[in-house]
């Protein structure tokens, strides 16, 4: 059997031809352990706990990425063929652009302080599994995706600009699945009209037909709401930093008081000599397993967060941005006097976290119009895109539910 076909909720057939040459290579990348450990990651880490049905996976996306970057290329070969030369690195670069996250994604890189955009590349560049079908395909390309993805260098601009930029394919995707995952609407995009709407500015690099301009402000509204309704939800917040404090509290303590196996020993203890074996085999699974062994048999301090993030008995967080920094400041150091109070360790049951936001960064690959006579920046024709580029802040306040209500008596901004 020449075709496969993934059921995918949101693309539905995302289907590949092993007798198509660059197809059949993503066939035989997709069935590597390397991609098939994207499985065992979760899309959004901890927002589970927020969201119960965000449970999609970094493998899941991945393959929608890929499934975006072929449609792409598609309409922009319409109008420059020779793209098509570069049909292996783009492949290559969208499917296996996230193969390099750590346990919970995004939320594990300040766990256990990795880059997944520098295991990526590693892997590519190292990993048979990986280097192998593409060097397979063509020899250079593991060399050209692996440059693609970590140094934004490609042979041609509007390749690295599907990979990387402010309309990639990466974004596409996730806004999506994210929405469809977390059952917000906000994320719901015209996809379609996205993708047709692209081609080719003179310079080769990408731009938009101003036909499509609706479809882009929309997409850019749509990233600025899910990024303030679900990716720095409050909620989230408080379990990247629980995760935080669980992480930091196992490196404490050291491997005398707490139990490990030697793969977590390594991420915890020698993350800087972390090989490649170590590395893949760390996962959503295996650091979950240990938080629920911790939460049983290790000291006190470190059982506790484990069991508040297990059993979702989690910190209150609240909405501090309006208030100065000082202000903000203050606030803390009232919540922290109630909580020793209480005989707690403020250091492990209060925090500021911030936040900052912009939608829309003109001099950071800002997106173009071409009419086929006029190039110009996507805000020069849209006073909405326009209004997305000033910045926004968030401070949340991090503090045990128990003492709330004292804490409402001793602050007004806590009346809710």
């Amino acid at each position: 059997m020449t075709l496969r076909t993934y059921h995918d909720p949101l693309h539905h057939g995302i289907t590949l031809d092993s007798k198509i040459e660059a197809e059949s290579m993503i066939i035989k990348l997709i069935d590597s352990s390397p991609f098939q450990r994207l499985r065992r990651i979760r899309q959004l880490g901890p927002a589970f706990l927020t969201f119960h049905g965000a449970e999609s996976s970094r493998f899941t996306h991945s393959l929608g990425v890929f499934h975006i970057a072929r449609k792409a290329l598609k309409q922009l070969s319409k109008s420059n063929p020779n793209l098509n030369n570069y049909k292996g690195i783009l492949y290559g670069a969208a499917l296996l652009h996230d193969i390099g996250h750590g346990p919970l994604s995004h939320t594990g890189e300040e766990m256990f302080g990795i880059k997944h955009e520098d295991w990526t590349t590693h892997l590519i560049k190292n990993n048979p599994e990986i280097s192998g079908p593409l060097e397979t395909f063509k020899e250079g390309t593991a060399a050209a995706v692996a440059s693609l993805i970590e140094k934004d260098q490609s042979p041609y601009n509007a390749i690295k600009t599907l990979i990387s930029s402010q309309l990639d394919c990466d974004r596409l995707d996730y806004l999506l699945r994210d929405s469809y995952s977390t059952g917000t609407a906000y994320g719901q995009l015209d996809l379609e009209r996205i993708i047709s709407a692209l081609t080719l500015a003179p310079d080769g690099d990408l731009a938009i037909n101003p036909k499509g301009l609706m479809a882009v402000e929309h997409y850019l509204v749509v990233r600025n709401l899910m990024y303030r309704s679900v990716y720095n939800h409050r909620l989230n917040e408080v379990c990247s930093w629980l995760l935080e404090q669980i992480v930091r509290i196992a490196k404490e303590l050291g491997p005398k008081q707490i139990w490990t196996d030697q793969c977590m020993s390594q991420w915890l203890w020698n993350t800087d000599s972390i090989n490649q074996e170590t590395f893949l085999a760390n996962d959503d699974v295996r650091t979950c397993y240990h938080l629920m062994r911790w939460a049983d048999e290790a000291p006190k301090n470190l059982a506790q967060f484990c069991k508040r993030f297990l059993n979702r008995k989690l910190l209150k967080a609240f909405d501090v941005s309006f208030l100065s920094n000082e202000s903000q400041l203050e606030a803390l150091a009232k919540a922290r006097k109630l909580v020793e109070k209480e005989g707690h360790d403020p250091d492990q049951s209060c925090t500021l976290r911030h936040q900052k936001l912009q939608s829309y960064e003109p001099y950071k690959k800002g997106l173009r119009l071409w009419d086929g006579e006029e190039l110009k920046a996507i805000e020069t024709a849209s006073p909405l895109v326009q209004g997305l580029i000033h910045p926004a802040a968030a401070a949340w306040l991090i503090y045990p539910k128990e003492i709330h209500a004292e804490l409402k008596k001793e602050m007004a901004i806590l009346d809710t």
